[in-house]
C-alpha cells in the first residue's frame, strides 16, 4: 500500500504581551492599536478547533483537491 505525507494545519492565534502607559485599560488597549515601537513580548500560541488536512505532493506542497477537516 502506498505512503503519503499528510499536511494538518490548525488554526492558532500567538499571543504577544507589551507594557503601555494609560490612564486606564481602554486607553492602553486604544494607544497599543496605534503604536509599532512598542516592546512586544511572545506569550505563545493559542490553538481553537478549526483543523484542515492535505495530502501533499512530490514538492512537500498541499493537494487542493485533497482538502478535508473542520474549517
Amino acid at each position: 500500500m502506498p505512503k503519503f505525507q499528510v499536511l494538518c494545519r490548525v488554526d492558532a492565534f500567538v499571543d504577544y504581551v507589551a507594557e503601555v502607559e494609560a490612564d486606564d485599560a481602554e486607553e492602553a488597549a486604544w494607544i497599543a492599536s496605534r503604536r509599532t515601537f512598542l516592546n512586544w513580548e511572545e506569550q505563545g500560541a493559542v490553538e481553537f478547533d478549526d483543523r484542515v488536512y492535505f495530502t501533499l505532493d512530490e514538492n512537500g506542497e498541499p493537494i487542493e483537491s485533497t482538502k478535508c477537516g473542520d474549517f
